[in-house]
């Protein structure tokens, strides 16, 4: 399972973090930055510290699970 976690600063200056599960297989790093751009510019999530100022950064996080069911 994949996870793209997207980090952005507040204008307290902390930092927010937004969670995308699966995303696509081709996503690049300047798609994600282009993303990033609208979230901020759109001003839609707002945070306790307020508005998203700026990009962080981002992460593709690759989890494998393994699972055991026992009866």
């Amino acid at each position: 399972m994949k996870t793209l976690e997207l980090q952005f600063v507040n204008e307290e200056g902390k930092t927010v973090r937004l969670s995308v599960d699966a995303p696509r297989d081709d996503v690049t790093q300047i798609q994600v930055a282009n993303v990033m751009d609208v979230i901020i510019a759109a001003n839609v999530f707002p945070s306790s510290g307020g508005d998203l100022m700026g990009k962080k950064g981002a992460r593709l996080i690759d989890t494998t699970v393994t699972e055991w069911t026992f009866m």
